[in-house]
Order: structure tokens, then C-alpha cells, then sequence
């Protein structure tokens, strides 16, 4: 069976705007599209409520939410698969959860007005943390699809992972990849440091790791870019022309829970276009 791109809805402007992105990557792909709205029952089975009088007009509220994100989706690509699943679980878990059997999960970057805004933007960051799958952010006018695909790397892990799929977005869209990696002279060694030495180094390790995707996706173009600059900066600046910023993420781990590294934390937030998030794994620097 194909794994479908899962999209989390909540019947807000950003959710919707999740949900279109989700049409056409869907349709570029060639995937099914699966819709998922989830309820906390720890709401209802609060003592205070009978069970069946809230769950009732809640789960009937939460079958029409989904009824109108699929016409919303079936609007935008009308040829796609399309399935919908009401599940009774925190919206994170319940996203990661399916995020085993997913070629991607997509979020809003925010949700609801208020406190439900709070939640879903946090929901998104909880996700990109514990997903099995890579997790997209919609943030920016997702409707400008058009632009390169942007894959940050900061080479102190191993970057196969997201470069292959900033690649393979790249070549589903028709566009070109551009790998940035930006780094920063530290206060006490910027006398000593000869920069063009180091971003020749920085250069000539990112070229090496580009070459099996160059023979692997031919029809797409890829530059390279070192700045001098904060990654976040970098990326954020970079993601004014981009369809797609797509970066990786090593486990933070405190008190055993998976949180997102500062890099990925900072461009979720002000990223001005869809932001992939990919897990990679710590590596020795080639020097």
C-alpha cells in the first residue's frame, strides 16, 4: 500500500491553507491524501460532563470539519485519493502515531484564534520532534509555489537525509535545490581564522556530499551557498524566494523528551514559506 501524505486540520485559516498544500503535493506525487482532525477526549470524560452529551455534538462538529477540509481538497486537485479519520487523542500524538505508515505529515504553522493558536503552533513543534516521517510546516503564501527548494546543512550531521528530499521536492516541482550552510566567526578566534580558507573547506565538503544525489536526481540543478551569518538569518532570508525550506533536526534530549535543535526551532517561526523538517543523525565533521 502507498503511504499517504497526512494532513492535521482544525478548520482554520492556517489549516486550510495546510490542507491545500497537502492537495498538490498529493497530486504531484501521485499519493493518496489522508485528513485528520482529532479530539482530546480527556475534554469530555472530564466527571463533570456525561459522556454522551458532549461527545455526541462534539464528534458530529469534528465529522463536518473534515467533510469540509475534503471539499476543500477535492476543490483544489480533484483526481486525488482522498480519506478522512475523527480520532479521540491529542492532535500531536495522534500525528505522530501516523506518521509510521506516512510519506509526510503537514501542519498549519498556527491554528485557531487565542489560546487554540498557542496550541496548534506548539502541536507543530511537538510533531517535527517525535515524527517517524518528515513533518512540513505551511507557513508563508503556500499558494507561491513557484521558487528553488532551499536545504539548509550544518555538516555536523550527517545531511543524506534531508538532502535527498530537498532533491527529490526539487524534482517533483521542476525546480532547482540550493544548499546553503552558514556559519559565524566566533569573538576569540576571528584574528586566527583565514575565511576564504575555511569556506573553501566548508565548500569542497558540501560538493562531495552532493555528488551521489547529482547522479541520482540528473535533471536537477543544484547550487551551493556559504554565508557568513546566523542559520537562521540565513534561512529565513533564503526563504523569501523559495517554494521550500528543508532542514534537519538531531534530538535534544531532556529528561527523555525530543525536542527540535535552535536552528530548526527558530526557522519554523519565521520562515516566510513551508518549512520540511527531517531527522538526521550525528556525524563526525570532515575536515
Amino acid at each position: 500500500m502507498t503511504d499517504p501524505i497526512v494532513v492535521g486540520t482544525d478548520g482554520s485559516p492556517g489549516a486550510d491553507r495546510a490542507v491545500r498544500w497537502a492537495a498538490d503535493e498529493a497530486a504531484l506525487r501521485g499519493l493518496p491524501l489522508r485528513v485528520v482532525h482529532s479530539i482530546d477526549k480527556g475534554l469530555y470524560e472530564l466527571p463533570l460532563f456525561a459522556p454522551g452529551q458532549f461527545a455526541r455534538p462534539v464528534t458530529a462538529a469534528g465529522e463536518e470539519l473534515l467533510a469540509g477540509a475534503e471539499r476543500l481538497a477535492r476543490e483544489r486537485r480533484p483526481g486525488i485519493e482522498i480519506t478522512t479519520e475523527l480520532v479521540a487523542e491529542a492532535t500531536a500524538t495522534a500525528l505522530a502515531d501516523r506518521s509510521r505508515h506516512a510519506f509526510e505529515v503537514v501542519v498549519g504553522h498556527r491554528g485557531r484564534g487565542g489560546f487554540a493558536s498557542l496550541l496548534l503552533g506548539s502541536t507543530g513543534l511537538r510533531l517535527a520532534g517525535h515524527a517517524a516521517a518528515p513533518v512540513v510546516i505551511v507557513r508563508g503564501d503556500a499558494e507561491a509555489a513557484d521558487g528553488e527548494v532551499v536545504a539548509g546543512v550544518d555538516l555536523v550531521a550527517d545531511p543524506t537525509r534531508t538532502l535527498r528530499y530537498a532533491f527529490d521536492a526539487a524534482s517533483v516541482r521542476g525546480a532547482r535545490v540550493r544548499v546553503l550552510h552558514a556559519w559565524r566567526l566566533s569573538g576569540t578566534t576571528a584574528p586566527e581564522v583565514d575565511v576564504r580558507d575555511v569556506e573553501e573547506k566548508l565548500r569542497r565538503e558540501i560538493v562531495r556530499g552532493l555528488a551521489p544525489l547529482r547522479e541520482l536526481y540528473p535533471d536537477v540543478e543544484a547550487v551551493e551557498e556559504i554565508v557568513r551569518d546566523h542559520p537562521v538569518s540565513a534561512l529565513c532570508e533564503a526563504s523569501r524566494r523559495a517554494a521550500l525550506i528543508v532542514v534537519g533536526t538531531h534530538d535534544h534530549d531532556w529528561f527523555d523528551a525530543p525536542r527540535l535543535g535552535s536552528v530548526s526551532h527558530g526557522v519554523i517561526h519565521h520562515a516566510h514559506s513551508p518549512v520540511a523538517i527531517m531527522h538526521m543523525r550525528l556525524t563526525n565533521r570532515v575536515e
